[in-house]
């Protein structure tokens, strides 16, 4: 393929390569035993071929594209809303969105259920979002995750019945879409291209994939009355409670969830607090990667790099995630997000994005990209306009040039591998894992899972030994038990720690070390001092000094309260 033909280019006047698998079965219907969850299918990436049409358009056309609601009535306005349930379905959830693609006006946003104020901006960004803008198959579905900047609710109309949608936690709305591909010889292109969308203020990307998946494929059976059934199932959830492990009932099926008790929880396979071992067909934790198809997959290519980029990762440098489909960039971005915990999210994650998003002119421009960036692309157009990233990351299978079955890939964008201009490691391998996970990725589905929930823990407790020198250090700066308790220092002296000082953690890490294994004392030195400047150091280290003061602040009064 020529430099001019990876020019960004329209799916919908794509002729889409040959794919033989058949579409995902339908999820098992609900017993008095606990179900396995379904997983979706996804394509075989070995199998793609090289799309090479010399009459393809070189420039995305947005005249054509450009998405906008249907002015005439749909059957989703027919669907009765209960205004009661309303609200309690919308602890959990915004709306569920149909978008088709419509051949000359582009995505169209078919309908919202319940109905759901969206401004014009938001409404771009999810037809777009919810719709694979690469090349992916003839027939078939997949899962992706999509996340969109939420805009002022203050522009939202009053509405008599007062619905209004709730604010998000974090200003971002996200979105899990289940599109699918299929013949039709009733439209002039011969496909029907169609996403269900599933849009949350919540930031559970486990769970709300795996609901995504249910609602997609009882909704390709039973159309949409499916999509009041979902309401009502949603509505009748007990509250999102933090901390909670409970069970929910959806379309026949029964999930066992476990919701984190903050955001920046780290929940571990290990450390579930389910009343048996964790099986990934049967329990999701909430706020963790999609788990299917095994995240290994998605890393072959790189598997030997990881280390670097867990690196590159926590000292906040901006990558950009190439991968064959939205399914496979929305998974690796999410897992990486991941791996940051317990460490706040101080940057910008975007686990789908397309060049219609609102803010593609603020995030990729010809400037330096901003701090801890991680963008998920497929559109080649990204690998030109991106080209001055310090890092890329290519998703998929690993290419041999030798001329064996793996040299028949061909996707569109960079070569399957890690990429970086400036990063040097600074941690060791752990060359024994590395080994099994290559071996593993030869073995079977349920060996590949395993691999990458071991995976999965090896770098969380990466992430949680680089705090320890610093948590070690920390300690020295909380007022003790007596100084809490002295009249002679003022309640604000006695319930705040004191200042975290640079000079004096360095020397604190040479004294004591760090568990990471470092390839060098210097390694560690210039890693630490690297960290200290990232905007991620800076939040965490104002969570760590709320916490304190919170509990400072009470043991300063409950010694009042005793000498009073």
């Amino acid at each position: 393929m020529s430099q001019d033909d990876k020019e960004e280019v329209d799916i919908g006047q794509l002729t889409m390569v040959p794919y033989t698998d058949a579409s995902p079965s339908r999820p098992r219907r609900a017993s008095t035993a606990r179900r396995r969850m379904s997983s979706i299918s996804y394509p075989d990436l070995s199998d793609a071929k090289t799309v090479e049409n010399s009459t393809l358009p070189r420039t995305l056309s947005r005249s054509r594209t450009l998405p906008r609601h249907t002015q005439v009535p749909t059957r989703l306005d027919k669907l009765p809303v209960d205004l009661a349930k309303l609200p309690k379905m919308r602890r959990w959830i915004l709306g569920l969105v149909l978008v088709d693609f419509d051949l000359e006006l582009g995505p169209v946003i078919h309908g919202v259920y319940p109905p759901l104020w969206l401004s014009p901006f938001e409404s771009e960004n999810i037809s777009f979002s919810s719709f694979p803008d690469s090349l992916q198959f003839d027939q078939g579905s997949q899962v992706h995750s999509f996340r969109i900047r939420d805009v002022d609710s203050s522009q939202e109309p009053q509405s008599e019945s007062n619905d209004k949608r709730p604010a998000s936690e974090d200003g971002f709305i996200y979105g899990y879409s289940y599109f699918t591909q299929r013949r039709d010889e009733s439209s002039k292109r011969g496909y029907q291209q169609r996403s269900i969308v599933i849009l949350t203020h919540l930031q559970y990307p486990a769970l709300f994939s795996s609901l995504a998946t249910m609602l997609g494929k009882e909704y390709q059976t039973h159309d949409v009355p499916t999509l009041e059934i979902a309401f009502h199932n949603i509505a009748n959830w007990s509250d999102p409670t933090p901390g909670t492990t409970i069970e929910l009932g959806f379309l026949g099926s029964v999930m066992q969830v476990e919701l984190p008790l903050t955001i920046d929880e780290q929940q571990l396979a290990e450390t579930a607090s389910f009343d048996e071992t964790f099986d990934p067909t049967l329990h999701i934790l909430a706020s963790s990667p999609p788990l299917s198809p095994p995240p290994l997959i998605l890393f072959e290519a790189c598997l030997a790099n990881l280390w670097s980029i867990w690196e590159c990762v926590v000292l906040c440098e901006p990558i950009l995630v190439f991968g064959p489909s939205p399914a496979f960039t929305s998974q690796a971005v999410w897992w990486f997000r991941d791996l940051l915990r317990p460490i706040p999210l101080a940057c910008d994650v975007r686990p789908y994005f397309t060049i219609h998003d609102k803010d593609h002119s603020s995030l990729v421009n010809k400037l330096p990209p901003k701090a801890g960036l991680l963008i998920g692309v497929t559109n080649p157009f990204f690998e030109k306009s991106c080209i001055h990233w310090p890092h890329v990351l290519s998703l998929g299978r690993r290419v041999d040039n030798a001329g064996n079955k793996m040299a028949s890939i061909a996707i569109a964008g960079p070569a399957p591998g890690w990429k970086t201009k400036t990063h040097k490691r600074y941690i060791s391998k752990d060359r024994t894992l590395l080994k099994e996970l290559e071996e593993a990725l030869q073995g079977s589905e349920r060996t590949k899972m395993q691999a990458s929930l071991i995976l999965r823990r090896h770098f969380c407790l990466r992430t949680a030994a680089l705090l320890v020198p610093l948590n070690r250090y920390l300690t020295t700066l909380i007022p003790s038990p007596a100084e809490t308790a002295s009249p002679k220092l003022s309640f604000q002296q006695s319930s705040r720690m004191r200042p975290f000082n640079t000079t004096s953690f360095l020397a604190s890490l040479k004294a004591y070390g760090s568990p990471l294994p470092f390839r060098s004392t210097s390694k560690r030195k210039e890693f630490y001092e690297r960290w200290l400047k990232t905007p991620a150091f800076g939040l965490w280290l104002s969570h760590q000094e709320e916490i304190v003061q919170r509990v400072l602040a009470a043991r300063k009064s409950n010694n009042q309260s005793i000498s009073g």
